[in-house]
């Protein structure tokens, strides 16, 4: 197994422990971030360090990782409050030193994830109300 996967195969879970151990090391205070029915898309660690300040931390895994809904509606918005939130991928130096630059969530977000407006979605239901009556239309044919 090469380092990239083996980086990868680690689960978010694990990568958090590892960072808060990490954080504390350095006198952070660390707190895990735990979801719940009114927390959805809150980033997975809050960090506070008495001369660097607060840290909001989402833990992702390096390679293969994606924005929840709730992370996709509550990211830009925390951003355009003023709200900094760091993505970090692993406890090691490199990442680290991430939390010293600018809030770094937009290097990893794609295109993709951005959420449909509401033309873009009365497209999709008109696109699928067309393809309904074509899947009607030939079966119909089909009957006769």
């Amino acid at each position: 197994m090469n380092e990239r996967d083996e980086t990868d195969h680690k689960l978010e879970l694990q990568i958090q422990r590892e960072l808060v151990e990490f954080l504390r090391a350095r006198t952070w205070h660390s707190e895990r971030m735990l979801a719940n029915s009114f927390q959805y898309g809150i980033p997975d660690l809050y960090a506070f360090h008495r001369d660097f300040g607060h840290r909001w931390i989402e833990v992702k895994r390096p390679y293969s990782y994606s924005f929840t809904l709730r992370q996709r509606q509550k990211f830009p918005a925390w951003e355009k409050a003023g709200i900094g939130i760091w993505i970090l991928t692993a406890a090691t130096e490199d990442q680290y030193k991430l939390l010293f630059g600018p809030p770094n969530w937009r290097s990893y977000w794609r295109d993709s994830m951005a959420l449909p407006d509401r033309a873009a979605v009365d497209a999709m239901i008109d696109e699928l109300a067309e393809e309904q009556e074509r899947l009607q239309a030939q079966a119909a044919e089909g009957e006769g």
